[in-house]
């Protein structure tokens, strides 16, 4: 953990402040919570947990210092995401052990979260036409009526501890080059990178007080939920809170983009190259410890090449290597010991409900502490659909396979799930892969591809209970959410015209 502004005295370990008002900030709240190291299972540094009291004090910092960046010149906060773009590329690696210390994914998973962040900040530094309104000139005589995008106000993410930089980056450019406030409220199990973020965009001059970062837990949450003056929420988590947040947020009148659960599925055909798919299963289901709601967790294999495939995909698990993320290994650590205790539960429900376990990684040997929370690659064939390895998300790097008797089979299945976040085919027939992302009801959908994730210019986002709010991340929908669009409709009179008309007003 870097950029802890405080010790904890009973611990002596480092303790990490709020970040209000472009200065580490304390609060009142005595609460603190541990931050680990997965990789070694200790305990590495404590991060404060803030009141509703405190997230009041943060939130109305956020205000103050609203209306001095609302009014501020679209180039001027164009400038601050340059910057701040400079400041980032040239200090990646930086944040990437933060991300591994904290969070336990390797160095390369967590540059590749930052790269895919950096796409978006690249994006709003060049938001200028996505802020600008339209204009009818002489929609009557003599009247115009044109459009002006404007901030919402204050606004406030809450990101999950999967990708404690990605996600931030994924709103915190597009709701400030928008003109808005933010607070960023990280997870409390890796929290650094968000202070992090917030101490680079102060340096690239992003005045004091239009982003703050609060940490805490539940009562943070509902905190910001409940606060008046919060206008916007983003979030992302699992489905539960999702649920909770839009429903609470929204009764207290405000947006919310709210992403949920996934189970994404990887439908393979009889056609297709089995050596990619292979590949692409691994790739997918084990990169970031499986701890992404984009993760391939349920491989639907047509039964003629389902044998093939899952060969080919066990050889290819034991050459991985599994270990701490500073020693050049290929996955890392689970997020907590809780956590890691948990998945690895789910190959016993495996075995139970009849399922065959390929590979169990509950055995692994790792390169790297013993005391870590380790749980090797786990690959679990023939597993049904009514057993709650398929339908729960397990979060954790387990791929199961499910056997279908071809392309309709495949389709009902995935359509049958409560979620739709993403899902991919492989197949080399077009025809059947135009037919899949027409009909698939799935909100990303990868042909040949097993993370869809869109670039910065599309948006994120998916459908069913993997989505709930008003629009999808970042993007063109972003900049929707994150501004409010006003109507105006102008008359500059003639000093002839004039006269009293009682009537509905009528365009001639």
């Amino acid at each position: 953990m870097t950029d802890a502004t405080d010790t904890d005295t009973d611990t002596g370990t480092p303790l990490l402040d709020h970040w209000v008002g472009g200065a580490p900030w304390r609060g009142d709240s005595e609460r603190t919570g541990p931050i680990h190291n997965p990789a070694t299972g200790r305990v590495s540094g404590r991060v404060r947990l803030a009141s509703a009291a405190d997230v009041t004090s943060v939130v109305a910092r956020a205000a103050e210092a609203l209306p001095g960046w609302r009014e501020a010149s679209v180039a001027r906060r164009q400038g601050v995401m340059f910057s701040f773009r400079e400041i980032l590329n040239a200090r990646k690696d930086e944040l990437a052990e933060i991300l591994t210390a904290e969070h336990g994914k390797v160095l390369s998973d967590a540059l590749g979260e930052i790269t895919r962040g950096l796409e978006v900040v690249e994006f709003a530094c060049g938001s200028g036409h996505l802020l600008k309104g339209d204009y009818s000139d002489n929609v009557s005589t003599g009247v115009d009526v044109y459009t002006l995008r404007q901030p919402v106000g204050v606004v406030a993410v809450i990101s999950p501890f999967n990708f404690p930089a990605m996600v931030p980056l994924w709103f915190l450019p597009v709701a400030l080059v928008s003109g808005n406030a933010v607070v960023l409220k990280p997870s409390e199990k890796d929290p650094s990178a968000a202070d992090w973020i917030a101490r680079a965009l102060a340096e690239a001059g992003l005045p004091d007080g239009v982003l703050n970062v609060v940490h805490g837990d539940r009562e943070a949450v509902d905190a910001l939920l409940d606060a008046p003056e919060v206008r916007a929420i983003s979030f992302v988590g699992s489905t539960p809170i999702a649920k909770h947040i839009y429903e609470r947020a929204s009764a207290n009148g405000k947006r919310v983009q709210a992403l949920g659960r996934a189970k994404n599925h990887m439908l393979v055909l009889p056609d297709a190259d089995l050596d990619l798919a292979a590949d692409a299963a691994v790739n997918a289901g084990f990169g970031s410890a499986g701890e992404r709601c984009m993760a391939v967790s349920v491989l639907l294999a047509v039964d003629s090449i389902a044998d093939a495939l899952v060969d080919k995909i066990a050889e290819r698990m034991a050459g991985l290597r599994i270990g701490d993320g500073t020693r050049g290994c290929d996955m890392g650590p689970l997020i907590t010991r809780e956590h890691r205790d948990k998945v690895a539960a789910y190959l016993d429900v495996a075995a139970s409900d009849g399922a065959r376990i390929v590979v169990d990684g509950r055995g692994v040997v790792p390169d790297g502490d013993a005391d870590g929370f380790w749980l090797g690659p786990s690959l679990v064939d023939r597993v049904p659909t009514s057993s709650a390895v398929y339908t729960d998300e397990i979060f954790g790097p387990v791929l199961s396979v499910v056997r279908v008797s071809g392309y309709e089979e495949g389709v009902a299945v995935i359509e049958a799930g409560p979620y739709g976040n993403g899902t991919a085919i492989f197949t080399n027939d077009g025809g059947a892969a135009r037919r899949f992302q027409r009909e698939v009801r799935v909100g990303m959908v990868g042909v040949n591809v097993p993370i869809p994730v869109p670039v910065a210019y599309h948006s994120f986002g998916g459908w069913k209970a993997s989505l709930f709010g008003d629009t999808k991340a970042y993007g063109p929908q972003g900049f929707a959410f994150y501004t409010q669009e006003k109507a105006v409709t102008s008359r500059w009179l003639d000093p002839s015209h004039g006269g009293i008309n009682l009537g509905f007003p009528q365009h001639d």
